[in-house]
């Protein structure tokens, strides 16, 4: 057997190994791609993957996995490691939880987290997170007003005891969710996923005569983490601060952060937000610490892949009780209303520190469109699609149209959409003049028209943000276009459940992303180019 500590100080080795590493995570994320059951890991890549060392620190995760889940998957593989302990843990083994406040912050996704053997030994743990389509309880909206109403929930247990099933909790969650068989098969597949890292690991120690990997981690962590101390060592030292208002209820909500820089560290203090709310948009901490440190790592180090070095140096913190930090069984489904503008207050409060990275606000939150209703055969059914606003424009560069941000979400191509549910699209474009007005342009927005061909009510709930207040623009940027929905042409409360009658036209219109700069500033060329393509009106 080689020594690891003797090779973590091979910098050509390491980069080998940890390409390796990052590799075997990224097939199984294709794994999970081509075996899903429903469209929200094949088309909608709503899922990530991760591999730890053996204290639950993140080594590597799947390309293109999203921000959110892999600030996320650690604290769950530190979650079940406390609680089942390393110990009572058994080759075959795979545990399961969805719980929000160990998970990625609410009940629809559920995660895996396998122990990986290399002999007798546990070396380090596989950890996949995927958002399933049906999860039981009310469908997923802000209008439950606690924990219990939302669904299905699994603490920490076991899913898999030495390779085999724990069929009580299969016939449990089949009988509490509408999609059983799709639930139950994408959480089949990612099982599989987490198989394939695991033995994939284990080739890969005996290939190089390793017998565990947590003194190459230690190196590549360290290493990650100068590189993070250094970039943030360049920063002047001081405390910056932005506050930002969001739709809410009957109130806005409101987002304060003091972004504290201190020498080669930045803490992230989100004191003054909104209190906890009695439904369901809360934001739990861990998603609200990933997205934090996912703007920070944005803005200093984009091109170095995540690991837990980097995030060393940063701490977040929020008020217990706050809509950043809600406490138990505070509702939480709708989340990602929440916390995808964590990101955008960080940037709002690094600009003046870094004016040529940061980004105007964007037409985020993702919306979503949560369907069910019963087939004619009787069998009930729940579908979910995605659409994305604009990005916000920066220093140098107008915003992207229509496009997922902080999340990596991607909406499901229309004919997939009309394969799997009883919709048609009559038509889905650019919202012209949605994008803020600046000296570079807010990217745009999309407007989407379907009607229901359901043979019967089709109840649908919309989480949407930003119909009230729209996207701020920066450096004298203007704000972008509030979003809209309509049904039959009316605009309807988008917070309040609906119900589809047969024949019933739904328009979606997401909200553009803030402009950034003067709008005087802006060249004609750039003007007559807008208005030839359509994105600005003459």
């Amino acid at each position: 057997m080689k020594n690891p500590i003797d090779l973590a100080s091979d910098a050509i080795f390491l980069e080998v190994f940890w390409t390796r590493i990052r590799s075997i995570v990224t097939e199984a994320a294709k794994v999970i791609v081509r075996t899903s059951f429903s469209t929200l890991s094949s088309e909608a890549n709503d899922f990530a993957v991760v591999l730890t060392d053996t204290r639950g620190q993140t080594l590597a995760e799947n390309a293109g996995a999203i921000p959110s889940f892999i600030g996320t998957l650690p604290k769950t593989v530190q979650a079940t490691v406390a609680s089942i302990g390393m110990d009572a843990m058994r080759p075959g083994d795979v545990f399961i939880t969805n719980n929000p406040w160990i998970g990625t912050g609410h009940l629809n996704d559920v995660c895996l987290v396998k122990p990986i053997f290399h002999g007798e030994r546990i070396v380090g743990f596989a950890a996949t997170t995927g958002h399933v389509p049906d999860i039981g309880g009310k469908i997923r909206s802000v209008d439950a007003r606690e924990l219990f109403e939302e669904g299905f929930h699994i603490p920490i247990m076991h899913f898999l005891r030495e390779g085999e099933v724990d069929n009580t909790l299969l016939s449990l969650l089949r009988a509490n969710v509408r999609t059983p068989d799709l639930t139950v098969g994408d959480i089949w597949c990612h099982a599989g996923a987490a198989e394939l890292i695991a033995r994939r690991v284990d080739d890969l120690l005996r290939e190089y005569g390793l017998h565990e990997i947590d003194s190459l981690a230690d190196a590549l962590f360290d290493r990650s983490e100068q590189a993070m101390r250094k970039a943030i060592s360049a920063l002047p030292d001081g405390e910056y601060r932005y506050s930002m208002d969001t739709d809410g209820f009957a109130e806005p909500f409101h987002f304060n952060v003091a972004v504290r820089i201190a020498g080669s560290e930045i803490e992230c203090d989100f004191a003054g937000s909104s209190p906890q709310q009695p439904r369901a948009i809360n934001c739990v901490l861990a998603y609200t610490n990933a997205m934090a440190v996912y703007a920070i790592k944005s803005l200093l180090l984009p091109d170095l892949p995540n690991n837990h070095g980097l995030f060393r140096p940063l701490t977040v913190t929020a008020p217990q009780g706050s809509i950043l930090n809600p406490v138990s069984p505070a509702p939480v489904g709708g989340r990602s209303c929440t916390g995808h503008y964590v990101p955008t207050v960080v940037f709002g409060a690094l600009y003046s520190v870094l004016p040529d990275r940061v980004m105007a606000g964007v037409g985020s939150p993702v919306w979503i469109t949560n369907m069910n209703g019963i087939r004619e055969n009787g069998k009930p059914f729940a579908t979910v699609l995605f659409y994305n606003g604009g990005m916000g424009a920066t220093a140098g560069k107008d915003g992207a149209s229509v496009m997922s941000w902080p999340s990596n979400i991607s909406p499901t191509p229309i004919e997939i959409a009309e394969r799997d549910s009883p919709l048609r699209f009559r038509y889905k474009r650019l919202c012209s003049d949605s994008g803020g007005k600046g000296e570079f342009r807010g990217g745009l927005g999309e407007e989407i028209c379907f009607v229901s061909r359901h043979t019967g009510p089709l109840s649908v709930v919309f989480l949407t943000e930003r119909i009230k207040v729209p996207a701020p623009g920066l450096g004298g940027g203007g704000e972008g276009g509030c979003g809209a929905v309509l049904i039959n042409g009316r605009p309807i409360d988008s917070r309040v459940p609906q119900v589809l009658q047969p024949g019933d036209e739904v328009t979606l219109r997401t909200p553009g992303g803030g402009g950034f700069g003067p709008a005087g500033k802006r060249s004609k060329a750039a003007q007559d180019r807008d208005r030839e393509l359509g994105y600005a009106s003459a």
